[in-house]
């Protein structure tokens, strides 16, 4: 049986896959950012007058927040800013469209290839 020797691809379509695959990735974290769509349930719940323990926080905690410097007052904006997570139905049923999408084209793709590679090696026993 000979050896299998792979076809080689050429060095422009190595940069092209390069250059490709790092715009893929920048736009991929880039876009949800411009779209509004990360991030955007970051805020911050207000206390009047905050007290360590309005702030719900234990005496380990403020001894912690104290030797770093931190008063109640400027320890707020910290402790209350947090994620209020949201969802609704459209969003998750396009992301499950995506992901479905996504997986149907890596298996037909694969599959595709599989199949080439087996007939390069072995032919076709048709």
């Amino acid at each position: 049986m000979p050896k299998y020797i792979p076809p080689e691809q050429p060095k422009a379509m190595q940069v092209f896959d390069i250059v490709f695959i790092v715009v893929a990735i920048f736009v991929a974290l880039w876009l949800p950012l411009k779209l509004g769509l990360a991030g955007v349930s970051k805020a911050i719940d207000k206390i009047e007058n905050p007290t360590w323990e309005s702030l719900g926080q234990n005496p380990t905690m403020v001894g912690f927040w104290e030797k770093l410097g931190y008063n109640p007052a400027t320890a707020h904006d910290i402790i209350q800013n947090k994620f209020h997570y949201t969802w609704d139905i459209t969003t998750l049923l396009v992301m499950v469209v995506v992901v479905v999408g996504y997986f149907i084209f890596l298996f037909r793709a694969s599959d595709k290839e599989y199949r080439e590679v087996i007939d390069e090696k072995f032919g076709d026993k048709k």
